[in-house]
């Protein structure tokens, strides 16, 4: 290898946001993490749901509108079926 121009590979402690740490080595140095293999659900076999901004709900309201509007049109082709036509008998 050549002197000088590679990085320094040191020492450095993974954090994670559940309190959970681990000692590795990085040019990097030390940092945080939001996931790590003690409470992500497919290390763990729990599921969770991790909600990012609302983006669960925001989807569910989505949802819940497209199915009232698509009950409000059915009732109204229901309606107008059942509406007597207007025909001039003349």
């Amino acid at each position: 290898m050549r002197e000088g121009i590679h990085p320094e590979y040191q020492e450095a402690t993974i954090t994670c946001a559940c309190g959970s740490s681990f000692t590795t080595r990085s040019t990097a140095g030390s940092f945080n993490v939001d996931i790590c293999s003690e409470c992500h659900p497919f290390y763990t076999g729990k599921q969770r749901m991790v909600d990012t901004a609302g983006r669960v709900e925001k989807f569910r309201q989505k949802f819940a509108k497209a199915e009232k509007i698509k009950k409000d049109k059915a009732d109204r082709e229901e309606a107008k079926a059942a509406e007597p036509s207007q025909t001039d008998a003349g």
